[in-house]
């Protein structure tokens, strides 16, 4: 008998106008001691299933068929006080984002030791000393169960909710995308812990995630989902090495790698069909290549292939190996390797950035203000320099916490440099802040990470993209005709579909496109990206990074692009700037900063990239300890305390940027990485949580 058992699962939610079919026959089984990922698309149907197993479906949804047995008993028929007791004590879920499921008003431990008591009859004095040994177990200072969710980093908080559903060490976990919109080196650490402590305790484990790495180099089996179906299912090897479906090839094709700069990911085209009736046809079919008549007229049956622990859901599953070919081709897809741009030429400077910085002032105590000390600073943006070109884009990577958000929105204007300068199309940013800001605004434009904080949702999408353009008298009774122009070059198409629609109605890639919009309706010259693609699925994510490329090499737009993810960035950028603590370390073009980086940390980052093909062991880099206090920085080189490479040197005096390397790829280390030498073998030794 199987840990869990999904058997013909069906999940429906209502709506104003219809019912939406999310999950249509979902089956899959996860054996004691397996990792399981249930991978795809948003909307696939993927965190619906695992929502209906634990009975967390929403008012609206309900499931209207099959079973969910654990260790034989069906969860669907227990009682609320029943299915209680299963969960935490047997089954423990770690939902995607920390911050909102932390209670702000209770310290970390007062939560953990919470769920330990609910379940066990233990004292207060027990349950703490078992909230101190699981912070231990997860990395975290013991010292600090008594803080709250906001005194964390974000991947300190993940592993408050990791170290909460462990606490009853339960048979199964149920991690759903745990680490979206991390960055690589946290997230790297949260799936090792993860793993470490699923190995110690004996349990199983189910990631939903649409990160194929993550899955390739985490889970035994999978289940590909897509339109509320399973694609294709079985062995990690079997599915991802030589996958069967078509939905399956065009993922992979979709993901970004580091290592692989001379092929492009390829998007899948079309959008994620409507689910407002049971499927009647192979619901892919409407995206695929190889669909022929049969695919829209009948579903395809799931059958298992000659390989042991292999199924696909494909009518021209004999025909997998030419599919496969066929698949690797761009043409396949729709996409003309011809229209790729070359290497972007000199072109005219539109930014230049000299010793910019960005301090933020503390909390002080009263004491301290009475005597009329200073305050302590955090240095978010210290001493930056760097230029960018029209028809430029520049990325911009780092862990969280690192500045790059900051120095974006500060080149924007949307914060006051503490000092530095800033020199926009010619001018000094002091001359358009003399009377000038409005023209600057019209020329410099910022995309941010979540358009659902950043679009007025009382607005419809017609307001929203006509706005900037009645506040800066532009295209004057024709606003309507540029928006709809505009939104249809950002591939929402045809663009009266969406004119009437809030933010709301809108799926998450939609929304960013509509966010887009209303930056590109202003024909601006310089665009900041803040991580606009963080939330993206792979294929939603390369059609924006193919948008943006399109952007600066058509319109002679100079882009920054700030991301964590640094597959994408290698992909879009024409150069690379990696930031650590508020300063830049190393700065060059794409290739060279990829192929042979000279800096520990960026040796770090590229080694960090989950890979999508699972027969590459790739040895997970693990830096030790967390980035020091930005408040009480050590002295010499920032990075020296996490550095394996780091001497008494680093530690004396800070390296400045041109310490290694010359105009076209410097860094900021007294020893860099040969640049002979492969990234894999330059990435810091991994380094265990015991040591």
């Amino acid at each position: 008998m199987s840990l869990l058992e999904v058997d013909d699962l069906t999940v429906t939610y209502g709506t104003d106008d219809v019912r939406v079919h999310a999950v249509n026959g979902v089956s899959f089984e996860i054996e004691k001691g397996v990792n399981y990922g249930l991978a795809g698309e948003s909307g696939s149907g993927k965190s619906t299933a695992a929502e209906a197993l634990l009975g967390l479906l929403p008012d609206n949804g309900r499931v209207d068929a099959g079973e969910v047995r654990f260790k034989g008993q069906d969860l669907l028929d227990l009682s609320e006080e029943e299915r209680r007791d299963v969960l935490w004590e047997e089954i423990a879920y770690i939902p995607q984002s920390a911050m909102d499921s932390l209670d702000p008003v209770m310290t970390c431990g007062a939560q953990i030791r919470q769920s330990i008591q609910k379940h066990r009859n233990v004292t207060d004095a027990k349950a703490r000393d078992r909230v101190r040994e699981l912070f231990e177990i997860v990395g975290l200072d013991p010292d600090r169960i008594d803080e709250y969710p906001h005194e964390f980093s974000g991947g300190m908080r993940q592993r408050v909710t990791i170290a909460m559903a462990l606490a009853l060490e339960p048979d199964l976990i149920i991690a759903d995308e745990p680490t979206t919109g991390l960055d690589v080196v946290v997230q790297d650490k949260i799936i090792d812990k993860i793993l470490e402590i699923q190995e110690r305790i004996d349990s199983s484990l189910l990631l939903i995630t649409h990160e194929i790495g993550v899955i390739a180099e985490t889970c035994d089996e999978l289940s590909i989902l897509y339109g509320g179906q399973v694609m294709e299912q079985g062995s990690v090897d079997n599915v991802l090495i030589n996958p069967t479906h078509p939905y399956t090839m065009g993922l992979k094709n979709s993901f970004p790698e580091v290592g692989q700069l001379a092929d492009d990911p390829v998007a899948i085209p079309g959008s994620p069909p409507s689910l407002d009736a049971p499927p009647s046809q192979c619901v892919f079919a409407d995206r695929c290549p190889f669909e022929t008549e049969e695919c829209t007229t009948e579903t395809p049956p799931t059958r298992e292939l000659p390989n042991r622990n292999h199924r696909s859901a494909c009518h021209h599953v004999e025909q997998a190996a030419q599919m496969r070919r066929d698949a690797a081709d761009p043409e396949t897809w729709g996409v003309d390797p011809s229209e790729d741009a070359g290497a972007t030429t000199e072109s005219e400077e539109i930014l230049r950035v000299e010793d910019l910085e960005k301090w933020y002032s503390t909390s002080q105590p009263l004491l301290e203000q009475i005597r009329g000390e200073d305050p302590p600073q955090v240095r978010a943006v210290d001493g930056v320099s760097f230029s960018l070109h029209r028809s430029e884009v520049l990325g911009i990577a780092g862990e969280s916490g690192c500045g790059k958000s900051t120095l974006g929105e500060t080149v924007a204007m949307l914060e006051e440099p503490t000092g530095g300068d800033i020199t926009f199309d010619g001018k000094s940013i002091e001359e358009y802040k003399r009377g000038g800001m409005k023209e600057f605004r019209r020329k410099a434009q910022i995309i941010f990470q979540d358009p659902f904080d950043s679009l007025n949702p009382r607005q419809t999408v017609r307001q929203l993209v006509t706005e900037p353009l009645t506040i800066h008298g532009l295209a004057e009774g024709h606003e309507e005709e540029k928006a709809k122009e505009t939104l249809e070059r950002v591939g929402l198409t045809p663009a009266e579909q969406f004119l009437d629609d809030y933010p709301h109605e809108l799926s998450g890639g939609q929304r960013q496109r509509v966010a887009i919009a209303r930056a590109l309706v202003l024909d601006p010259d310089f665009l900041v990206c803040d991580e606009p693609a963080s939330m993206l699925d792979v294929s939603l994510k390369v059609n924006l990074l193919n948008l943006l490329r399109d952007l600066a090499d058509e319109d002679g737009i100079g882009i920054i692009y700030i991301s964590h993810d640094l597959a994408s960035l290698s992909q879009v950028s024409d150069r690379l700037a990696i930031m650590y603590l508020g300063r830049i370390i190393e700065l060059g073009e794409t290739d060279r900063v990829v192929e042979a980086p000279k800096h520990p940390y960026t040796s770090a980052l590229l080694s960090a990239a989950p890979e999508k093909d699972p027969s590459n062991d790739r040895e997970r880099v693990l830096l030790d300890g967390e980035p020091p206090d930005p408040i009480d920085l050590p002295n010499g080189c920032a990075f020296a305390p996490r550095c394996p490479e780091a001497t008494e040197d680093c530690r004396q005096a800070e390296p400045t940027l041109t310490e290694a390397g010359g105009d076209a790829h410097s860094a900021a280390c007294y020893f860099p990485v040969d640049g002979d030498t492969d990234v894999e073998d330059a990435a810091v030794s991994q380094t265990s949580a015991d040591d």
